[in-house]
């Protein structure tokens, strides 16, 4: 089974984009972020037309999360984290495992009310995260996540220091986080390697590979242990008019 994440900033500007990765790749599920569309505005006939069945919590200007799923529609389980009245998450059940697909607050500027929505946010997907953990069910949390976790995951952390995806306070939410139980998928397979998922659209950065890894999967121990593979579609950044990130995905093994 794969599973893809993707921040397709936009999903209608970004369609043909997204289908022709949808038609490459094959991923069995993808979780996206960034949608910048409204509810009504979801290209779903094209979706389905590629053969995905989808939900989607949508809204104008920068949130929208999606969840595709090739051949079947999935079982939406919740949209939205409690007291939060943006568009940042929803989850659905598919082939009977429990998927969270999330777009966390970005932050900036850093300090200031949007860093602290952002650790607000954290502090609500904590809470929900350690509740599905007390279900002993299989449960993947993916999505665009915007912390860099370690100095590891920037081409250049020194460039990253004032900046809330890099703030103490993220990484810490973020570690804790991953400290309930979960695996980070990626640094699971990939301990060592400097792994992006993002290029900025500015200083040449793609060609150059000044990327930082802030697109994450967390595994509950239920299905952890199905991990097979995990990697990004780096390549898919360097097409025309494309995401300022790349598709992320990993490989479960069957039951």
């Amino acid at each position: 089974m794969k599973i893809a994440t993707y921040n397709v900033n936009g999903v209608n500007g970004r369609l043909p984009v997204l289908l022709r990765w949808l038609q490459q790749s094959e991923p069995d599920v993808v979780c996206l972020q960034e949608l910048k569309a409204p509810e009504e505005k979801f290209p779903l006939s094209a979706i389905q037309d590629a053969g995905y069945g989808a939900i989607w919590h949508g809204q104008k200007q920068w949130n929208g999360v999606a969840i595709l799923a090739r051949g079947v529609q999935p079982e939406e389980r919740r949209r939205g984290l409690p007291d939060d009245l943006h568009s940042r998450y929803i989850e659905a059940t598919i082939n009977g495992i429990v998927i969270g697909c999330l777009y966390l607050p970005n932050g900036n500027p850093a300090p200031g009310p949007k860093f602290d929505y952002k650790l607000r946010w954290f502090d609500r997907l904590a809470q929900h995260a350690q509740s599905l953990l007390k279900m002993k069910v299989p449960v993947v949390l993916a999505g665009d996540y915007n912390v860099i976790p370690t100095e590891l995951d920037a081409y250049k952390p020194e460039n990253w220091v004032g900046d809330a995806l890099f703030f103490p306070e993220s990484r810490e939410a973020y570690h804790e986080l991953v400290a309930q139980g979960w695996t980070d998928a990626i640094r699971k397979l990939h301990p060592k390697e400097s792994i992006y998922t993002f290029w900025d659209y500015f200083r040449n950065a793609y060609n150059r590979n000044a990327g930082i890894r802030i697109d994450h999967f967390l595994l509950s121990p239920k299905v952890a242990s199905r991990l097979v593979a995990a990697g990004v579609d780096r390549e898919v950044r360097g097409w025309e008019k494309t995401s300022d990130h790349a598709p992320a995905w990993i490989e479960l093994s069957p039951k």
